[in-house]
């Protein structure tokens, strides 16, 4: 068993019932006002700021190699405060890139081309960051031209190879768009035989059961694979059960008193086993709800996802799924679930998923209180909670499409108001932005996840938003604890807890197979 230790504070009370209380200063920026590196550059010499960026610059190579990138990046801007070079941007840009935050990864990027249009490396990162921003043609011109200044770089020739498979993939699917039909509609399960050397856990009755899921998770666990018939049979009954969901599920006040809040848990099926070995597996006594990004980079995504869909089939109302930004095909291909379905079963039954993740719910309210989403707020104001309700989540036309895309990809920032995000999707929104949205719509605080905590949670604007990540030591570096959340008539109580081992099968396994 890990460390696992616990933290209770009081609930928020609504804003409209009560005087608006101080916003807590961001502890980063108060860390930026004790600042004890401010030397102006102009009072010392050329060899003196060489000198001092080079200091500088070793230091966020150490950050850097120790998998700190947000700390990397701060102290290379440092460096390029007093020394600027193309090296040093393009250092901050992979550190950018690390921390997927892509459109500053580019822009360090481009300066870092203009000021040395021979750097080999600023053509990689140019490339790299077109790409995790799906601007495959642009990805695949500078591959192309670092390429042609260096016929020998292999990564280089796999990474123009995924460009040219992905623009290939996006055309087909452009091409079958309007005539689409659901990948489930020809879906004959029947008609699949089970092997007799098959030895595995059987769904054979026409309603899952709890000796069907358990014996499941104990056969996956042991990196047995369910027979392809059953996984077929999971997603066609999650698909029918889930599309009649609304888009925001309204959780009652019982459920919410007894409810398990997970964030991300990103393919990370064994320390997802830890938190139900912590807190009590699935029940109606023992409600959980899992807020997005179940699959992509660890490389058990499979395992997690068919895990909480087979106890959402037993658990109905019991068991609850946000979609997060990772539910999505392009970010499946990006950064490994593909991959891993097709290799563990087939393209096929990648497509079921695929259209599977487009009908999950994209928020819930608990108790009138909570709002739960996996990213964040919105780009404008006067969103309402009934505004989100009405969205056509599986085919949103352009207007509903941005609320979709902030919900799922938003994050909170420090300082007031909206501003554009280094994802290249959604907003930044300020703790004056989430004071309004709660007040307008009468609920006290706002749930998400969607970054990596160093704690496993963090709670901002004095409780107003808590962000909440389940998969701890994550991508097997970042040494972060994971943490879920319960809720009491009173409190918040946040549990945090250490990563358990796993199988010898690294994260991004098989993301390798598209890069």
């Amino acid at each position: 068993m890990t460390k696992v230790q616990t933290l209770e504070f009081p609930r928020r009370k609504k804003e409209s019932n009560e005087n608006p209380t101080s916003i807590q200063p961001d502890a980063a920026a108060e860390l930026n006002k004790d600042d004890k590196d401010k030397i102006d550059p102009s009072t010392l010499s050329k060899e003196g700021c060489i000198q001092k960026s080079d200091e500088f610059k070793a230091i966020a190579n150490k950050y850097f190699s120790e998998q700190k990138y947000d700390l990397a990046a701060e102290v290379y801007t440092k460096a390029i405060k007093f020394h600027p070079t193309a090296i040093l941007y393009s250092n901050r840009s992979f550190s950018n890139f690390k921390n997927e935050l892509y459109i500053n990864a580019l822009q360090d990027a481009q300066t870092s081309h203009e000021m040395d249009p021979t750097y080999i490396k600023a053509y990689y990162r140019l490339g790299s960051a077109h790409l995790a921003l799906r601007n495959y043609e642009q990805a695949k011109h500078f591959f192309k031209e670092l390429l042609v200044k260096n016929p020998k770089e292999n990564e280089a020739k796999i990474k123009l190879n995924l460009c040219v498979s992905l623009i290939k993939a996006k055309l087909f699917e452009d091409a079958i768009l309007i005539t689409t039909e659901s990948h489930f509609k020809d879906l004959d399960i029947n008609s699949m035989n089970v092997e007799e050397s098959y030895k595995g856990p059987r769904f054979d009755s026409e309603k899952i059961t709890k000796e069907f899921v358990e014996e499941m998770v104990q056969w996956i666990k042991q990196q047995k694979s369910l027979h392809k018939k059953y996984v077929c049979k999971i997603l066609k009954q999650s698909f029918d059960m889930i599309k009649q969901l609304p888009t925001l599920v309204d959780i009652d006040h019982e459920t919410t008193m007894k409810i398990t809040i997970c964030g991300d848990t990103h393919g990370q099926f064994y320390d997802l086993l830890n938190i139900f070995e912590i807190n009590g597996f699935p029940s109606e006594e023992k409600p959980y709800l899992f807020n997005g990004d179940f699959v992509d980079r660890g490389s058990f995504s499979f395992e997690i996802i068919i895990t909480l869909l087979a106890y959402k089939l037993l658990y109905p109302n019991h068991m609850h799924l946000t979609r997060g930004n990772h539910e999505t095909t392009d970010m499946n291909r990006f950064y490994g679930f593909q991959g891993e379905v097709v290799a563990k079963y087939s393209e096929m039954v990648f497509d079921l998923f695929s259209e599977l993740f487009n009908w999950f719910p994209l928020a819930f309210v608990l108790d009138n209180d909570f709002m739960i989403v996996h990213g964040g707020l919105f780009g404008k104001d006067g969103v309402t909670l009934d505004d989100i309700r009405k969205i056509e989540r599986n085919s949103p036309d352009s207007k509903e499409n941005e609320l979709v895309q902030c919900l799922l990809w938003s994050d909170p920032q420090s300082n007031p108001g909206i501003a554009p995000s280094s994802r290249g999707v959604g907003v930044y929104f300020g703790p004056d932005v989430t004071r309004r949205f709660l007040k307008e719509n009468n609920l006290c605080t706002i749930i998400r996840s969607h970054e990596v905590k160093e704690k496993g949670y963090q709670i901002d604007n004095d409780g107003a938003l808590i962000t909440v990540f389940s998969a701890p030591n994550y991508c097997d570096q970042s040494g972060n604890l994971g943490s879920f959340i319960n809720i009491t008539e009173d409190k918040i109580k946040i549990t945090t807890f250490e990563a358990v081992e796993h199988p010898n099968v690294p994260p991004m396994h098989y993301a390798k197979k598209y890069f």
